[in-house]
């Protein structure tokens, strides 16, 4: 039997207290971070496929071994769904599927966001599963909505979204979103079958999973 999985402990007891002042700052700052070497690379590898079919795009952020990606192909036919993870040891473990319509990238979305941004390149889909909540208050930056990567998301466009097994976070992501005026939905999740490996651990704890859609 495998060993469950715990719930997301935080000192947070409600939405930070400088979230607003934090979203906002980012709003309007250019994040300026130089691109790092191989993340230019891995865009560039698979920019001119993307760039050069006629489906409409997909993006898998974080998305691990890439199960999820390759269901969302299943799932979108006719788009052309882009899986990003940062390690290449959880994207080895991708079982590959029959499917000509998804990828996988090895790089990290802080540049490969806005690579793809600087590019001109519009979503159809967003699907974060998942993200590190960063839990400790002392981390709203890195959360995505605290960080400065928050409106790269949203020039991305697209229907987002974005799974949790950590309420807060996507109460704050909807407190964000409606910030930079787009109206989000919360809901409790109930899916039969699991996307990722960490949502099937989560169920399998039993956990409450919480998901949000906007379209930005």
């Amino acid at each position: 039997m495998q060993n469950p999985s715990r719930t997301v402990f935080s000192n947070q007891s409600s939405h930070h207290p400088k979230l607003f002042e934090t979203v906002n700052k980012h709003l309007h700052n250019k994040f300026r971070q130089p691109y790092v070497e191989h993340n230019i690379t891995a865009f560039e590898a698979v920019k001119k496929r993307i760039e050069t079919q006629s489906k409409a795009l997909i993006f898998d952020s974080y998305c691990g071994t890439g199960l999820s990606t390759a269901m969302l192909a299943k799932r979108h036919p006719d788009c052309l769904v882009v899986g990003i993870d940062q390690s290449g040891a959880r994207l080895s473990k991708h079982q590959a599927e029959d499917l000509n319509n998804y990828l996988l990238v090895r790089a990290d979305a802080d540049d490969f966001w806005r690579l793809a941004l600087d590019a001109g390149w519009r979503l159809q889909y967003h699907y974060i599963y998942y993200p590190n909540p960063w839990p400790k208050s002392g981390h709203l930056q890195r959360r995505i909505h605290g960080s400065p990567l928050f409106p790269t998301l949203l020039g991305l466009g697209g229907k987002l979204q974005v799974r949790s097994n950590w309420q807060m976070y996507l109460e704050e992501l909807g407190m964000a979103l409606a910030y930079a005026g787009i109206t989000a939905v919360i809901a409790k999740l109930n899916c039969e079958h699991s996307e990722t490996l960490f949502e099937k651990k989560y169920k399998n704890s039993g956990q409450t999973l919480w998901q949000i859609h906007a379209t930005l």
